[in-house]
């Protein structure tokens, strides 16, 4: 069966957290939206397709996959919007063979997948190796299914709002309901719940942790590290290689990446890869990029003083979220200094550097620097690199010549962001 995991026109709502990334390779639960649409069938053979400037990046990260290309052995193929949240069980419902006619899925307006073939699997074919992303237009000519329990992410909190209940379905498919106690768990812990807990190979959960699964799992993985008296109350993930800092409260329906510092206060947020927060301070409902770093004594607040509905800034105007609890979205590559301070709802672009007295504005476009009470100007781009290349190394991670030009091609596509914000380059 030949997948292709598409990018629509409306990643735009996505970011800043899909400048560095394609949009299904966001984070909701244990596991990407990609590694979600990817085990719902057997074996696929996956073709991914991104806005052009990622391909590069694309191609490194994912070595050998087909990047907008389909092989040519593929006679019919079926799309996938990479903004679908699957599941096994709702794309059943598109089927595992070719219905006979090509045909559209839709939720409301959105098109979730697509069954292709012929010309038209020709001309999709074209419009892959271009880079552009897909619209409705593209599926107009082929019969329309509306496919019914099945999450379509339009905006960074739906990734939040959803996180618990993926937590929850990641962590049974992940340990096949039969989660195991392999690491180290020394005297002196407690795990509350043990049959819902699942601790990898080389993880150690030192004296005083408290691994509490009453009210949802816990997925401890390889090679994390709980320093003593931490806390963690399920659903919550923990990454390889990760450390939780002596007394650390993690609250429910949280994420944390591979190779992250967290300390302080989290709840209900998601954490990518290689970021830190390992200071006192609270982050909730949030939801941070890579290599993201919050300085120590920083807080977001995640509910208004009015107990109103949280407006935050999309695609340049405040939209309603619906919801009383959204914190602070913060993009890759963008840091905050210490006593740090985010209005509810707050949106920091990436390569940002964040300090000074007082707030910062409820939106800091992409290669901001400053946002005090003095205001922001524009972050060099050279100088964001040149950080960059510092910050990753002490990870033993060199950025490749395809990371460099997308730092450049991220700055070029933000100047109007700075613009708007009156920042001059």
């Amino acid at each position: 069966m030949h997948i292709c995991i598409f990018e629509d026109d409306n990643y735009t709502k996505l970011l800043p957290l899909v400048y560095f990334r394609p949009v299904y390779d966001l984070k909701c639960g244990i596991t990407t939206l990609r590694e979600k649409i990817a085990r719902s069938f057997a074996d696929p053979v996956v073709a991914l397709h991104a806005r052009d400037y990622l391909r590069s990046v694309l191609k490194e990260k994912y070595a050998g996959a087909s990047v907008n290309e389909i092989e040519s052995a593929a006679k019919e193929t079926l799309f996938i919007n990479g903004r679908v949240l699957a599941s096994a069980n709702n794309l059943q419902q598109l089927g595992v063979k070719y219905p006979g006619k090509d045909t559209v899925y839709t939720v409301g307006e959105t098109v979730a997948a697509a069954w292709v073939s012929g010309k038209n699997l020709d001309t999709f074919r074209d419009k892959l190796k271009t880079g552009a992303v897909f619209t409705v237009n593209d599926f107009r000519s082929m019969d329309k299914k509306t496919i019914e329990n099945t999450t379509v992410i339009t905006y960074p909190w739906d990734l939040v709002h959803h996180n618990g209940s993926q937590l929850v379905s990641d962590f049974d498919v992940m340990t096949g309901g039969h989660p195991q106690i392999l690491g180290k768990v020394y005297e002196g812990a407690h795990l509350l719940n043990p049959s819902r807990i699942h601790i990898e190979e080389g993880a150690k959960v030192k004296p005083g942790v408290v691994l509490d699964a009453e009210e949802g799992p816990i997925y401890i993985s390889k090679n994390a590290k709980l320093m003593p008296n931490a806390v963690v109350e399920g659903p919550a993930f923990i990454g390889e290689n990760s450390i939780l800092k002596v007394s650390a409260k993690v609250y429910e329906n949280t994420t944390i990446g591979e190779t992250c510092k967290v300390g302080g206060e989290v709840e209900e947020s998601i954490i990518h890869a290689y970021s830190n927060k390992q200071h006192e301070g609270f982050i909730g409902h949030a939801y941070l990029g890579e290599w993201v770093n919050i300085g120590a004594d920083s807080n977001n607040s995640d509910l208004k003083n009015d107990y109103g509905n949280v407006k935050v800034y999309n695609e340049g105007k405040l939209v309603d979220t619906g919801s009383q609890f959204v914190g602070l979205t913060m993009a890759d590559h963008s840091k905050c200094g210490i006593n740090s301070m985010f209005n509810t709802g707050t949106v920091v672009g990436v390569c940002c550097n964040i300090f000074g007295a007082g707030m910062p504005p409820k939106f800091v476009p992409s290669y901001g620097w400053g946002g005090g009470a003095e205001g922001l100007t524009a972050y060099r781009m050279d100088k964001a690199v040149e950080v960059a290349k510092r910050v990753m190394k002490r990870r033993k991670i060199d950025l490749t010549t395809a990371g460099e030009n997308l730092f450049k091609k991220i700055f070029e596509l933000t100047k109007g962001e700075r613009a708007t914000a009156g920042i001059e380059d």
